[in-house]
């Protein structure tokens, strides 16, 4: 009963020439359990190259990322993360291995990016167009952990190493789950913020990972409470380029990934990791549509006067009573807003296709349950689900929220250790809403969706590994001849294109081959 699958066309482009493509960054907890002091850049890196079957090989390109470029129109000159990677090289000094060993960066078959973040292992899905892709491909990344996790303890001799898909360590660090849209650069970006902070500030009701206990930086782990959003505590500002420190709503780095004069990469470092397929299908979903409503000048004219107060405000509210203040001087819940953005959806992009009728229907249908029957949102958003896993068990134990074994519990939650993980106990007892198949994961393992240019980059990994110099989002230098050739990816978004390409790249005998024919049929065309 709580199995669907699901398949839907997605349009190349939307009615307003938006195109539809996102990914899931998500950076997961580790913890070693034999140990009470460790190395955690160490144990991250050791991870991420437990994935390997052969050495390391350094192919990512840094060349193109570039944190201090900001969407509002200038550089900055430093970031607060540039002083503690300063402070990180120094502790790091004294280890055996450089730089680009510690990330361990790997691009995997299905085009997915998977490394070292430092202290945590990251995860980046390909991009993917469509929601049963996303989804797909974040479930594969939670596979590849794990699976790098089993062998990472046979060579410990052990199940010490344990990965969380969460966003706290209940010690006043957290670690994210970013979210990222590509835009056109004609989308003013004072649109995009007046647009989207509303919604972003709400967003948590529907896609909140849910939380035992108040938590800081500075004030550390407070019990007693429980929260919809594990990443509210930790939003500092509106607006920021920063993503360690000062932590914003709506984080303004101006990174493209694409061609910059025509594109920009909209990066949200607010949202939580979700175990629930439903949870993050309505996250993506629908800010796919606030982002579409902005495009048309057609979102709801909302304007909070404290938004990072706004954000603890819900988050610290199970019953979705509270209110925040608007800059009008009146007053909103967190579902009203929600349901304003709804309605405009409704108003503007009914009949798109399929894929956005789904996300209406099953929008609407979720702010209607969270005011009336909650209990059937259990398995569907994972703040619903944690909240009834804990009262539950606390009813069980006659134990209150003050009590130190709710934050075990919570942590559990999001283990991906299917023998440990309590929501994936609950999945495999068929109390989740699943809606990818396990034919749609174990695809996601090894190749990347065929409508997007991961699919090429996937292809590539596996055809010709040998002559990959280096590689980025937006493009791959081949090894080969006299000198390196480089197959240019960003501005190659549009479907038909995709696949001419993979077409190509799949049948070549060699890149360089591949490349004279690319550039052959793009030359014809124009």
């Amino acid at each position: 009963m709580f199995s669907q699958a699901f398949s839907f066309y997605t349009s190349r482009f939307t009615p307003n020439g938006m195109i539809r493509l996102f990914g899931i960054e998500t950076e997961y907890g580790i913890a070693r359990e034999d140990q009470d002091a460790v190395d955690p850049v160490v144990e991250s890196m050791e991870l991420v190259r437990a994935h390997l079957t052969a050495s390391f090989e350094r192919r990512w390109d840094y060349g193109g990322e570039d944190p201090h470029e900001d969407a509002r129109g200038f550089r900055v000159s430093g970031l607060q993360q540039d002083k503690e990677e300063d402070e990180f090289a120094k502790v790091d000094a004294h280890r055996p291995f450089s730089f680009h060993e510690m990330k361990s960066d790997l691009v995997l078959p299905n085009g997915a990016r998977f490394y070292n973040d430092h202290t945590h292992p990251e995860y980046s899905t390909p991009e993917c167009r469509t929601l049963l892709d996303i989804l797909a491909h974040d479930r594969a990344g939670e596979r590849i952990v794990q699976r790098a996790a089993e062998r990472r303890n046979h060579a410990l001799g052990g199940p010490h190493v344990q990965l969380y898909k969460n966003n706290t360590d209940f010690h006043g660090h957290s670690y994210g789950c970013h979210d990222n849209y590509l835009l056109s650069r004609s989308i003013p970006f004072p649109s995009l913020t007046a647009g989207l902070l509303p919604f972003l500030v709400s967003r948590q009701v529907i896609a909140g990972a849910g939380k035992v206990g108040v938590e800081g930086q500075e004030s550390g782990f407070v019990p007693g409470h429980y929260q919809l959003s594990q990443r509210a505590d930790f939003m500092e500002t509106d607006l920021s380029v920063d993503t360690m420190h000062n932590r914003p709503i709506l984080n303004t780095r101006d990174e493209p990934h694409a061609v910059r004069e025509k594109y920009r990469r909209l990066h949200l470092i607010i949202g939580d990791a979700n175990m629930c397929e439903y949870s993050t299908a309505l996250k993506v979903g629908t800010t796919q549509l606030a982002l579409e409503l902005i495009a048309r000048d057609a979102a709801p004219a909302l304007e909070l006067e404290h938004p990072v107060i706004a954000v603890k405000q819900l988050s610290r509210d199970q019953n979705l009573k509270a209110t925040v203040r608007q800059k009008n001087g009146s007053t909103i819940t967190g579902l009203d807003i929600q349901e304003q953005y709804y309605l405009a959806a409704e108003k503007y992009l009914a009949g798109t296709d399929q894929e956005t009728d789904w996300i209406l229907h099953e929008w609407a249908s979720t702010l209607s349950l969270l005011t009336g029957d909650r209990r059937q949102l259990v398995g569907r958003l994972d703040w619903v689900t944690k909240l009834w896993l804990l009262e539950t068990f606390m009813q069980e134990e006659r134990i209150g929220w003050d009590d130190p074994w709710l934050a075990s519990l919570d942590l559990e939650y999001h283990n991906v250790n299917p023998d440990r993980g309590l929501f994936l106990g609950l999945e495999a007892e068929g109390k989740a809403w699943r809606m990818t198949s396990e034919h749609d994961v174990e695809s996601a393992l090894v190749v990347g969706p065929a409508d997007t240019r991961a699919g090429i980059r996937g292809l590539c990994i596996r055809r010709f590994p040998d002559q990959i110099k280096s590689m980025q989002w937006e493009g791959i230098q081949f090894s080969g001849g006299l000198l390196p050739r480089t197959l240019e990816m960003g501005d190659l978004f549009e479907p038909q294109a995709v696949q001419a390409c993979a077409q190509i790249f799949e049948h070549a005998a060699s890149p360089m081959d591949a490349l004279n024919a690319w550039n052959s049929r793009k030359e014809l065309r124009s």
